[in-house]
């Protein structure tokens, strides 16, 4: 939090300091001597130079200023006060972003935040992260008590449009949009049991709601979601496309503007793709089914739960038996094409550090016993 100072505003220091002196931080990854891999770039480096990894996409892994005790990602504000000092938290933490990024330009994609509360201050934050280079951005999810249209509404053809015209992919993290659960003993495992309904919900508001329909150069990427239950979603949502181009839905009717012009499954194949953080064996082979060329490799370093730091063995575990085409894939070339990143600049760094064919085909043939993360635990 003490780097953050320097990038805030001066009107705002003193709420700052008020703040920091009464934050609790609830995150174990953060409490630890682990914390400064979020901003010690030269560890970091190292970090990511022993995994084999050249480049990544950095999500929000440090508590922006003035946010609440357990929130990572945007979340929206009560009433306006509230909302006047997380936006200038949010922008604190892009403006330390953007030079973080620019010390290894070719090797990190930040992904800077922004709020959907007022969508005047929204598009200023994503022309200014254009501004400073970014190809991409993390859209906030939408709890449904939280008194804002959800993303299905048209009200947000303005940020699409922006979106589109500026060439940002839209990036949306898993763990966000739930309700408030409350105080309830039980609350905490409710919204664990739920978490991920809250976030797999986009992908339905999106598509049919005809956002990419209205906007097909739009690109997509869920992360941190895991990847089967796309399966589903994507055989339902072409259901019910089936039984709206008949004309009814059971009882209810729609207004042919509703009716899509392609499959769901097509708008999903043009505009979305998936982040698949430390898939198990058994992920690893849904990706295959959802489709290669939808799909993104991710450690989720440097999280507890992440492959850090056996990378190298979680790759053997589930992926020794893939083609080296797909694995260039899912490794680095979708993931270049969706984000901009310059394959040819990293080419000298990821030839010394990377994993070679040979070694990702070498299937693994024991767990290392303090290998915690899921990439290790499920099959």
């Amino acid at each position: 939090m003490k780097a953050y100072e320097e990038y805030l505003s001066p009107s705002h220091r003193k709420a700052f300091a008020d703040w920091r002196g009464g934050y609790s931080n609830p995150f174990r990854d953060l409490q630890d001597d682990g914390r400064s891999r979020n901003w010690d770039g030269d560890r970091r480096n190292g970090d990511l130079d022993a995994e084999g990894i050249a480049a990544e996409i950095i999500f929000p892994n440090t508590v922006p200023p003035f946010f609440p005790t357990g929130a990572l990602i945007t979340y929206p504000a009560t009433n306006r006060a509230d909302y006047e000092l997380r936006l200038e938290g949010i922008r604190t933490h892009n403006r330390w972003l953007a030079d973080f990024c620019a010390a290894h330009p070719e090797r990190r994609c930040g992904l800077p935040q922004v709020f959907l509360n007022d969508l005047d201050d929204t598009i200023a934050d994503l022309e200014l992260a254009a501004v400073n280079g970014h190809s991409s951005f993390m859209l906030p999810a939408i709890p449904p008590d939280s008194g804002m249209p959800g993303l299905y509404d048209p009200i947000y053809d303005r940020v699409w449009s922006v979106c589109r015209d500026l060439d940002l992919t839209i990036t949306q993290h898993g763990g966000s949009g739930n309700p408030n659960y409350g105080d309830a003993p039980a609350a905490t495992l409710m919204f664990l049991l739920e978490v991920p309904f809250f976030a797999h919900r986009n992908l339905s508001h999106l598509i049919m709601s005809g956002v990419f329909d209205r906007f097909p150069e739009l690109r997509y990427v869920m992360t941190e979601q895991g990847v089967s239950w796309v399966i589903e979603d994507l055989r339902r949502m072409d259901g019910y496309h089936i039984q709206m181009s008949s004309g009814r839905v059971g009882e209810l009717g729609f207004p042919a503007e509703l009716i899509l012009a392609n499959k769901p499954s097509d708008y999903f194949a043009q505009n979305v793709w998936i982040g698949a953080s430390f898939p198990s064996p058994s992920e690893a082979e849904a990706m295959r089914s959802v489709g290669i060329d939808r799909m993104m490799w991710g450690s989720d370093y440097p999280h507890n739960e992440s492959t850090f730091p056996y990378n190298r063995l979680h790759l053997r575990r589930s992926f020794s038996e893939w083609d080296e085409a797909d694995l260039r894939k899912i490794f680095a070339e979708t993931a270049s094409k969706v984000y901009r990143i310059d394959l040819d600049a990293l080419a000298p760094l990821a030839e010394r550090i990377g994993p070679s064919v040979t070694e990702v085909a070498t299937a693994l043939d024991e767990i290392p016993k303090d290998a915690l993360s899921p990439a290790f635990t499920r099959s």
